[in-house]
């Protein structure tokens, strides 16, 4: 098992942090909120083709690797950049193997697609990740895969969504609302196998996500600490302080190495690639947030104000972490998947 970025990889990466750097900046998060979405810059990423750059050449794809999509969201995260990067991504999969030829290329002319993560409950499917701004929802419902596709697309948001810690452009989905046209795409096992395998790689996208943003919020914790100064001398001198950044630094080399191994069992398509995509999610959530929720402390009282950097990195640890429900429901489905015997 080799993780380490070939020489593609490495290049992709160092491209797509100079272009979310410059496109994605503390200002841009700021004037995206509430919604939560820059309509813009989701324009200037699909004229990249990056949502894209996992499909099949023949849908108008890159046919790019799995973790070359994650290298994509995970520059991302670090610079927050407010477009549902992982959902798009994982949303095109699907289309790309089960949907219409249409419903596929228009994706390439900036269609925005997203998955509906929890179950409904009759018929609404609550808190779709960038379900106010998707031109597309893939949900399933009984044993049929959907993809509701909005009848007038226009001016994103469609709907504003409910005011929330990460300020995500979340949104309710009606199966029955008239503003969406229902589409089955599939239906029996293969629905529900290819719903799976999606829910799988947005899974990993959004621990990727995660992992970005952790190791962005230690590099603001360090650099404050080191030009900080109490009594004449930088707060970063205290080996408490120092201490403290250590088992962060640890603690992210751990994820990230979750993540990458998680990409690599997808990328070799291992029985095991479903449930590392959950540890890398549960655990990289835990150290985001305890990384960013540190990061604060250093900052002291200033780290909870808004004119600092490092809230915006908090609140959406936060929010992010929490995009799939409650995550003591998926450490117990985790469970049952590792240890059947020990279920009831």
């Amino acid at each position: 098992m080799d993780l380490s970025l070939n020489d593609d990889e490495v290049m992709l990466q160092r491209s797509l942090e100079a272009f979310f750097s410059s496109e994605s900046g503390p200002d841009c998060v700021r004037a995206a909120e509430p919604v939560g979405f820059d309509d813009g810059l989701w324009r200037r990423v699909v004229h990249l083709g990056t949502p894209m750059m996992a499909m099949p050449e023949a849908v108008g794809g890159g046919s790019a690797s799995t973790m070359a999509s994650v290298i994509a969201v995970q520059e991302a995260g670090r610079r927050l950049a407010p477009i549902p990067l992982a959902e798009a991504i994982a949303a095109n999969s699907v289309l790309a193997r089960s949907g219409p030829a249409e419903l596929a290329a228009a994706a390439g002319h900036g269609a925005l697609g997203t998955l509906a993560i929890r179950p409904p409950l009759n018929g609404v499917y609550r808190l779709v990740p960038a379900g106010a701004v998707a031109d597309v929802v893939i949900v399933i419902f009984n044993d049929e895969l959907i993809a509701l596709r909005r009848k007038r697309s226009g001016d994103r948001p469609y709907s504003m969504p409910p005011p929330n810690l990460g300020c995500s452009p979340i949104a309710d989905v009606d199966l029955h609302d008239e503003a969406f046209e229902r589409i089955v795409l599939t239906s029996g096992a293969e629905a529900h196998q290819i719903y799976a395998d999606a829910l799988t790689e947005w899974m990993l996208l959004t621990a990727a996500a995660l992992d970005g943003l952790r190791g962005a919020a230690l590099d603001l914790a360090v650099e404050y600490v080191k030009a900080r100064k109490v009594f004449g001398t930088p707060v970063g001198w205290f080996q408490a302080v120092q201490h403290r950044l250590a088992d962060l630094s640890m603690s992210g080399d751990g994820a990230r190495l979750l993540v990458s191994k998680a990409a690599w069992a997808r990328q070799q398509r291992l029985d095991t690639a479903a449930n590392l995509a959950m540890m890398a999610f549960l655990f990289t959530a835990e150290v985001s947030f305890k990384t960013c929720r540190e990061a604060v402390q250093f900052h002291g009282g200033y780290g909870f104000t808004l004119e600092y950097d490092i809230q915006l990195y908090l609140r959406r640890a936060k929010a992010w972490s929490l995009a799939a429900g409650d995550p003591h429901v998926i450490y117990q489905q985790l469970a049952a998947q590792l240890f059947p015997e020990t279920q009831e």
